[in-house]
């Protein structure tokens, strides 16, 4: 009796994969739970909502909560469409590849160059935040002085060290293979989101007041209300970015064009109900509202006042890993991205940048540029911190800019009858993911969001780019910032010409053959 044998999974993805003119060099070894990982790694809510949940409160009062649900509406109008995408073009480097090939080379180009300068200050961001967090589990973390503070000396030049002594980390992690990067961040997911439900759970059972706190607006900044509330809200944009990231790992992924998508959605809606939850609980079991200490200190106030120290000492804990895979995520995800454009030859050094390390399967030169970028920016806390924390802010603006950059190109695209075809072309039964007929409509509002906290993040407010006053340049910090870029970006686009490395430009239309 004749058998029939099915080829391995790997093997078709690869073949799909191969569709796109590219060939298989990064090793598939991603299942569903390390590719939901990566999204939510990224987003870290454990470590944002610690980082910034001072930020929102102070500008905002209690009711800055509502920020939080509307922020993740937002993002979700744009997850919809990213996931739709994923299922299309399952290939690394994504916010680059989609763009490129629903608008041509150049918008992709620029797409990509806005997104791996933001993820290389973000990466610098993230490792930075374990200042805030390792001297307060053990005194000996402070290797520096005994100001703990970020902006004093002895406090940015520890910051410094512990930072780069991650980025180190991160990046032999990121150099020794994806199965290895997978382990760990799986792993500090998992232990991120069992903490996540640890301190929802304990603020709930020690809640000092009812629901109704988060209709509170005491506190808020002077001045009207919506002024107020729109500040507030940049906390939960900050947040919430970098649930893409499973699309930048497509080709090492698992059936990507089926898995990618379901885990960019799962990822945002993950982060989405557990900082929403962990918001509430925490306005909910805070000893104060208006003392003053939950808009300087922010979530480590409740914890401290809370939980008893060996508790509150394990969330730290929790707190810190969740940095750590934070940082290694952010950096794989930037690598990946550097790697497919250098692959295309649109980048300086293309053939060391898009070259894999034969027997690791990783793009070794990437994640080592991206290390060594993010520490280099890590100095600048030693000089000037507020300008660190104001360069953090920008990048948020450059991750919504290069969003648009796919949102708007896509909208054009679906307007002109895109997509034409949702049958999947690997082999395999069923359709893609797709938005059908909801497609324009919710398409459109991701554009119109897009645009608006673009706007909203670069406004040129004194007290978030340049609370200590007379600094012009800081309070314009967004703006100049995007604008630099964007000519640095086309000077370098005008040396690298017309050079590839033999991927020739996709035609406009999406080719699923």
């Amino acid at each position: 009796m004749a058998t029939t044998l099915t080829p391995p999974a790997h093997r078709t993805d690869d073949a799909d994969l191969q569709t796109f003119g590219y060939q298989p060099v990064l090793h598939r070894k991603l299942g569903r739970y390390a590719s939901f990982a990566a999204g939510f790694s990224f987003v870290s809510i454990l470590t944002t909502i610690f980082q910034f949940f001072g930020f929102g409160y102070s500008f905002g009062g209690a009711a800055f909560f509502w920020t939080w649900p509307i922020v993740f509406a937002g993002q979700f109008l744009v997850a919809l469409n990213f996931a739709e995408l994923a299922a299309r073009y399952p290939i690394s480097g994504c916010i680059y590849q989609w763009s490129r090939r629903l608008a041509g080379e150049v918008v992709g180009w620029f797409a990509g160059w806005q997104m791996i300068v933001a993820q290389i200050v973000t990466a610098a961001a993230a490792a930075i935040a374990l200042q805030v967090v390792l001297p307060s589990i053990w005194s000996g973390f402070q290797l520096v002085g005994g100001d703990t503070a970020l902006a004093t000396t002895s406090g940015a030049t520890n910051a410094v060290i512990l930072g780069s002594l991650l980025l180190v980390m991160t990046t032999l992690i990121n150099v020794l293979g994806i199965d290895w990067m997978s382990r760990i961040n799986s792993i500090g997911v998992t232990v991120e989101i069992v903490g996540v439900i640890a301190v929802i759970a304990l603020f709930f059972t020690h809640a000092d007041r009812g629901p109704g706190v988060v209709l509170h607006t005491e506190g808020a900044a002077a001045g009207p209300y919506w002024a107020a509330f729109l500040v507030s809200g940049l906390m939960a944009a900050y947040v919430m970015v970098g649930f893409d990231s499973a699309g930048e790992l497509s080709e090492e992924t698992k059936d990507p064009r089926r898995v990618a998508p379901r885990t960019i959605l799962t990822a945002l809606a993950a982060s989405g109900i557990g900082g929403g939850l962990m918001l509430l609980a925490a306005l909910l079991a805070a000893p104060s509202l208006d003392d003053g200490h939950l808009a300087t200190e922010g979530l480590a106030y409740v914890i401290e006042a809370k939980l008893a120290t060996p508790v509150g000492k394990v969330v730290l804990c929790c707190v810190a890993i969740a940095i750590t895979v934070c940082t290694l995520a952010i950096q794989t995800a930037g690598s990946r991205l550097m790697f497919s454009m250098a692959r295309d030859g649109r980048l300086p050094f293309a053939k060391q940048l898009g070259h894999v390390h034969p027997r690791f399967g990783t793009p070794v030169w990437p994640s080592v540029v991206i290390g060594v970028l993010s520490i280099a920016l890590l100095l600048l806390n030693l000089g000037n911190a507020a300008v660190f924390t104001v360069l953090g802010s920008v990048t948020i603006v450059m991750l919504y800019l290069a969003y648009v950059f796919v949102t708007v190109p896509l909208l054009v695209r679906r307007v002109k009858g895109w997509p034409a075809d949702e049958v999947a072309t690997d082999g395999s039964e069923g359709k893609l993911f797709g938005l059908g007929r909801f497609g324009i409509p919710i398409n459109a509002l991701a554009v119109l969001w897009g645009i608006a906290m673009a706007v909203n993040l670069a406004w040129p407010r004194g007290e978030v780019y340049d609370p200590s006053g007379g600094s012009w340049w800081m309070l314009w910090a967004a703006p100049l910032f995007v604008a630099l870029t964007l000519l640095v970006g086309a000077a370098v686009h005008r040396v690298l010409g017309n050079r590839s490395s033999g991927i020739e430009t996709p035609s406009p239309a999406p080719q699923l053959a």
